[in-house]
């Protein structure tokens, strides 16, 4: 490798008065120093394409630097006794787990959590239904990851038939007062819908069928999700329709890219909060809009 760094700057000396095999020399040089790692060799030793070689490794790099910024927002959250809780919502195998991993990864286990809970138990049924969902909200200087929240019952749960209309009608009046009350108490809010086509969920479950360590994903839900597509249409639908509000509104990730979209969504985490030191981040802040945007009727669709 050093030969070839050598041997490139031989050449960038020879071009100096050609602008665009300068420019050539430059991107081989990038391409070169990308590819100067364990992850990289290892990658190309597999037999991997080399384009697909340096995405992996470039889609590396900006995720430990985010993760960096990360930390760095996980010691002001902690250090200014905030309350942040992170909502993923999304269709069956649109990546919600798999992002909420990476925003994870280095953070300390003592100043964060993940919530996913299980289908209610007998007792929780007949209460109120929010409350088992208020008992994991963030303590001072936590941050909360909530993987599916009180959403079940905007989606799921009335495709499903697991809760009555009547149950249902009540949670969506009283959702948006309930977040206003939450947040109107100093808890910080984001909300993200994770969207993917039916082509590609179709993909994922069949992954999922044959990769033996990914077989426990796959729920009896799960194998119905394609056949539900429409009513799930709807139901999303009207749970945007009514509660996104100015205070608390759905942020629309496209994760039909699964690195980008989890790129992107630490992104605009980031950009959300005022945490000390994002001023020396070594990597961009400023989330993809074509990937990550505030819902808006006219232009989000899930083909």
């Amino acid at each position: 490798m050093k030969t070839v760094f050598k041997e490139l700057k031989y050449l960038e000396k020879q071009v100096k008065e050609d602008e665009k095999a300068k420019e050539i020399v430059e991107k081989l040089e990038e391409t070169f120093e990308l590819l100067r790692n364990k992850s990289a060799i290892s990658q190309i030793v597999e037999g991997k394409r080399l384009s697909k070689v340096i995405r992996n490794i470039q889609y590396e790099n900006d995720l430990a630097a985010l993760q960096v910024e990360l930390i760095k927002l996980q010691n002001w959250v902690h250090e200014n006794n905030k309350r942040v809780m992170i909502i993923f919502e999304g269709r069956d195998a649109a990546g919600k787990g798999g992002a909420i991993k990476r925003f994870t990864q280095y953070l300390n286990p003592r100043k964060f959590r993940v919530v996913a809970l299980p289908k209610p138990t007998d007792v929780e049924t007949g209460q109120f239904y929010f409350q088992r969902y208020f008992q994991h909200l963030p303590n001072e200087g936590e941050i909360v990851f909530f993987d599916r929240s009180w959403y079940n019952r905007a989606i799921v749960e009335p495709v499903f038939k697991f809760c009555t209309e009547d149950q249902y009608h009540r949670f969506m009046k009283q959702v948006p007062e309930i977040e206003h009350a939450l947040i109107d108490d100093g808890i910080i809010m984001i909300k993200f819908w994770f969207s993917i086509t039916k082509e590609n969920q179709e993909k994922r479950f069949k992954e999922r069928m044959t990769n033996p360590l990914k077989h426990w994903k796959l729920s009896p839900v799960d194998q119905e999700a394609q056949k539900m597509w429409d009513e799930v249409t709807f139901y999303k639908e009207e749970m945007f329709s009514r509660t996104h509000t100015g205070f608390a509104p759905w942020i629309i990730v496209d994760s039909n890219d699964k690195k980008s979209a989890r790129l992107e969504s630490i992104r605009y985490v980031l950009s959300q909060l005022p945490y000390e030191g994002r001023e020396n981040a070594e990597t961009n802040l400023h989330h993809d809009p074509d990937i990550v945007e505030r819902y808006h009727r006219n232009t989000h669709s899930e083909r």
